[in-house]
């Protein structure tokens, strides 16, 4: 079984990231899905081999625009979102993953927490790290080629 510990729109806001700091040592993979990626530095210091994080549209200079992560056999898209409309739906955030052939798409943007399928593809918002009232992330596990996920509240 693979673990990650999914994140995004943390927004500088201080404290965010430090909130659920103590998990990342014992999971497989760190994913920040953007706005607020500069929040992230310190962590891929720390755990430079297993943390992949995103550029959303508030972060200009520090980030990937997307990419790929494979666990089990699971191969996965992580992207912050805005550039697939994913407020508007999530039509074109499958149709990147499944060319991609991805099975799971993490995305961020929306601050909405939210885990569905669309199109096969099993599509994941962790929601948003920074909220003052309802901050979330996402636990996610691999496990025989069967991705599970779960919205956590802090």
């Amino acid at each position: 079984m693979k673990t990650f510990i999914v994140m995004s729109d943390s927004h500088s806001r201080a404290g965010a990231v430090g909130r659920v700091e103590r998990l990342f040592e014992e999971n497989d993979f760190i994913i920040h899905l953007g706005d607020g990626s500069g929040d992230m530095r310190r962590i891929v210091a720390m755990y430079p081999e297993k943390t992949y994080v995103m550029k959303g549209n508030c972060d200009f200079s520090y980030g990937m625009e997307e990419c790929t992560v494979e666990a089990e056999g699971v191969k996965i898209l992580c992207c912050h979102g805005h550039r697939y409309g994913v407020k508007r739906g999530l039509e074109g955030l499958a149709a990147r993953a499944k060319e991609l052939g991805c099975t799971v798409a993490l995305y961020g943007h929306t601050h909405i927490a939210a885990i569905g399928t669309v199109d096969g593809v099993l599509c994941v918002n962790p929601g948003a790290l920074g909220d003052f009232s309802s901050p979330t992330y996402c636990f996610l596990a691999v496990h025989n080629g069967k991705p599970t996920a779960t919205i956590v509240h802090l």
